[in-house]
């Protein structure tokens, strides 16, 4: 293992000056075509100069490197690697110190395999629990995504690689992620959207930034200078190079003045040709690509060193740290007479598919090809170790899980017969992916029938459950014990046996709240949007923000998660060091067995002159105490801790005034509290000051003038379908032209073609996501994913007659049979 470098981004940096001088001697040509991959996963070789063709490729949980061409969707099967717990789990052992063993391992993995960024972690925030891709994601708070993010990307880049933030901005969603345009004030922007990254960028400077398809306040993420240039590189100092996302280059010429430095994948020449007639005519200073393309320059040096270095990964040390990640993360829910963990010699009817064949990961891009699998039924035959029976039945099919009442009742029958049931449910890999969000946030209706009917014949009865996201349980009275597993890796299955028979303490707590049901969640009458936009009208009222300012009950509130022992707090003291406030306090373990809390700082400001949510979370560290043992714990608040931002002043302030520090164990189990006084000369703006809200237990109410006076600005007009033009997607075709219809299907045809794939024979959960990808694709896609054969004058006369604008087509086609005869010239 390489020692973590004082700057994470030092290996990158360093290679500037020689990039530089590559630079200099390339031709406008060569530069041009460094601006984008040469290949799906590959950067462009300048083999004149030496420069590979180095690779970069999924993760972020894993190493998803394709042997062949490759895709973005996981269709084609990669290398095997260590599918490590999904990001939704990670999050939740809030272990800084845990998540930067894992990052190490994925840093291990891709030295091993000669790629030089592995494309992680996701760190959107969590707006609602329908996100399709919630999995990939660390949490609703944006300090602990933050924080998060910077462990394991200090991790990854600790062995000379580098890590890739993503969806840089404000991707919250999965329907119309390719053109919605994200409606969201400045101040929710700052504080909620943004601020994880700006703490990744700022403690681990990540060696490249990957930008979001989506819009941000009518500008696409790829365009966007606010973001790339002036907030992301000004102001938060990044060092690092910024990519696309696959396909996510709107206007490529845009892209290089607002600072987006690569592309990817290669375009095949399309762009770079438009990027050298900017330069020839003017358009385009070649100092701003020379700026881009040192940076690009600068990643191919670091892959280029890659090759010396002669790693070979332990894959079972790996496979180890993954069963340590996945019970370190599992949050025990409910645990009622302390029904776990299990002892004895009692019969057991272990019930649920998931038991013997486990939902692990999430589909999509970050599909890992396991080294191998634990099998939980396996792992709690081996624990039980022979002292009592263990019986088994399916209770439901784990593909689709549609109503079989045959299933149920062998269930049924299987659980009266034994002292204890330990029923595994959860989603299908149907209902949560990339590329589309879920319906609702319910189970099956098989696998909630399923739970109630073992409860009812069961009295001992645990339920496990797997899921990448919060799931709805009408049945949460039923059991004794509720144990959330999330999507635990490959090593999963022994991870939850660990747990469920005390060989590992529970000490996960939720990164996200638990709604009792959907229309809690502050967003959801503005979630997914309507047409072409989605207002975030919430503001920054997103998760326990907004339940516990409104008081509103939760099923279980963020930051819950129990223990098999027990903890005391005391002794809080608070004193100034410096700049900074350190908070210090007592934990004891009050129980029998050793545990680990995560102790849980937030701030209160108590007489505000601005609208604000009741207390937020500003520092945690998890601390691992023995039986009788008291552990003294020191947390540290900053400016940071205190501050809001001022749109109109476009700063971040800190208010005057009387403020509560709340120590607790959950957002909602306060166990310590101590007032103080901030003193600041920061004014707050007439126009901060003016926003409010009503945060009623009914909801969130925000009407078309309280928004407004939050943008500070009018209330955009949603975009109309039509006419179309070279942004709408194929499904907005296929609604509104019967030749869009033809052109949505044979799109399909010839996507699924290139992956070798037949739609008749692929799996349910690949072909919903193929689908959903399709409608969402833009028409410019063609030319960013056709390697040449598609022109951009070719789209605009397609789009100009499917408009019914015949003249503009003809006149689009003149003017590329005019370029052809050109070049061949």
């Amino acid at each position: 293992m390489h020692n973590v470098p004082e700057d994470p981004a030092a290996p990158f940096i360093n290679k500037h000056n020689e990039a530089a001088a590559l630079v200099q001697r390339m031709s406008l040509q060569e530069k041009a075509a460094c601006a984008s991959g040469k290949s799906f996963w590959n950067l462009q070789d300048c083999k004149r100069l030496d420069l590979p063709a180095v690779m970069i490729t999924d993760g972020p949980h894993g190493l998803r490197k394709q042997a062949s061409a490759g895709d973005h969707v996981g269709a084609d099967k990669a290398i095997p690697a260590t599918c490590f717990p999904t990001a939704s789990a990670l999050a939740a052992s809030w272990d800084e110190r845990l998540i930067a063993e894992v990052g190490v391992a994925l840093g291990e993995q891709c030295v091993a395999e000669n790629v030089v960024v592995l494309l992680g972690p996701g760190m959107n925030i969590k707006r609602h629990p329908l996100c399709g891709r919630n999995f990939e994601y660390f949490s609703e708070d944006p300090f602990l995504s933050g924080k998060m993010a910077a462990a394991i990307i200090k991790g990854i880049q600790s062995q000379g690689v580098g890590a890739s933030i993503k969806h840089y901005a404000v991707n919250n969603q999965e329907q119309g992620r390719m053109y919605i345009d994200a409606i969201v004030d400045e101040r929710a922007l700052r504080e909620i959207y943004l601020k994880g990254f700006e703490i990744a960028v700022r403690e681990a400077q990540p060696w490249t930034v990957m930008c979001a398809y989506n819009r941000v306040n009518g500008t696409y993420c790829s365009d966007h200078d606010w973001l790339l240039n002036r907030v992301l590189r000004d102001e938060w100092g990044f060092k690092g190079l910024v990519m696309t996302d696959w396909g996510a280059t709107n206007d490529r010429v845009k892209g290089v003045s607002a600072g987006l430095d690569l592309e990817m994948p290669a375009s095949g020449g399309i762009n770079d040709r438009l990027i050298e007639r900017a330069i020839e005519s003017g358009e385009l200073a070649e100092s701003v690509l020379d700026e881009i393309i040192v940076r690009n320059v600068s990643l191919s040096l670091c892959g280029r060193d890659l090759a010396d270095q002669a790693v070979s990964v332990d894959q079972v040390a790996h496979h180890s740290l993954a069963r340590k990640a996945a019970a370190q993360s599992a949050v025990l829910l409910k645990n009622d007479a302390g029904m776990l963990p299990i002892s004895g010699e009692a019969d057991i009817a272990v019930i649920g598919a998931f038991a013997k064949q486990p939902r692990y990961q999430g589909t999509g891009s970050s599909r890992v090809n396991t080294t191998q699998i634990d099998c939980a039924f396996d792992a709690i035959a081996a624990h039980h170790g022979g002292s009592g029976q263990i019986a088994y039945a399916a209770g439901y099919e784990p593909v689709h899980s549609e109503p079989d009442q045959r299933l149920i009742d062998e269930a049924v029958r299987v659980a009266r017969n034994s002292a204890l049931a330990i029923v595994f449910a959860g989603l299908p890999e149907t209902y949560e992916s990339e590329g589309f969000d879920r319906p609702h946030m319910d189970l099956p209706d098989q696998h909630n029938r399923l739970i109630q009917s073992v409860c009812g014949v069961n009295p001992n009865t645990v339920v496990v459950l797997c899921n990448g996201a919060p799931v709805s349980m009408p049945w949460v009275n039923e059991p004794r014990a509720i144990l959330e597993c999330y999507l635990g890796g490959q090593a999963g299955g022994s991870a939850a046996a660990d747990l469920l028979f005390g060989a590992v303490n529970p000490s996960g707590k939720l990164a996200e709240t638990f709604p009792l049901q959907q229309s809690d969640v502050p967003s959801d009458p503005w979630f997914p949007g309507a047409g072409r936009q989605v207002q975030y009208r919430e503001g920054i009222y997103v998760g326990y923000r907004y339940f516990d300012t409104a008081d509103k009950p939760t099923l279980f509130p963020f930051g819950h998660g129990l223990s098999y022992t027990q903890f005391e707090f005391s002794n809080l003291g608070i004193e100034k060091r410096g700049s900074d406030l350190m908070v210090t306090l007592d934990i004891t373990n009050t129980g029998g067995v050793a545990g680990a809390e995560v102790v849980q700082l937030y701030v209160s400001a108590l007489a505000s002159d601005v609208h604000r949510p009741a207390q937020e979370l500003k520092a945690f560290t998890k601390t691992f105490v023995d039986p009788g043992a008291t552990e003294r714990v020191e947390l540290t608040l900053s400016r940071q801790g205190f501050e809001i931002f001022d749109p109109q002043e476009k700063c971040w302030i800190v208010e005057a005034g009387a403020y509560e520090v709340r120590i607790g164990s959950s957002s909602r189990d306060i166990r310590l509290r101590q007032t103080l006084n901030i003193e600041s000369d920061d004014m707050v703006s007439d126009a901060l000051r003016a926003v409010n809200f009503s945060l009623g237990s009914d909801g969130m109410q925000v009407s078309d003038e309280q928004f407004a006076g939050m943008l500070g600005r009018k209330l955009p007009e949603p975009e109309s379908a039509r006419p179309f033009h070279i942004n709408s997607s194929l499904q907005e075709l296929a609604q509104n032209s019967w030749l869009g219809k033809r052109i949505r299907a044979r799109a399909f045809q010839q996507f699924t073609r290139s992956l070798n794939l037949d739609a008749a024979k692929m799996d349910a959960t690949l072909l919903r996501m193929f689908e959903s990808m399709i409608d969402d694709m833009p028409i410019r896609a063609f030319a960013l994913f056709g390697q040449g054969k598609v022109d951009f004058n070719q789209l605009n006369a397609l789009v100009a007659v499917l408009n019914h604008q015949y003249g503009r087509a003809l006149g689009y086609l003149l003017k590329q049979a005019k370029r052809n005869r050109e070049a061949r010239l």
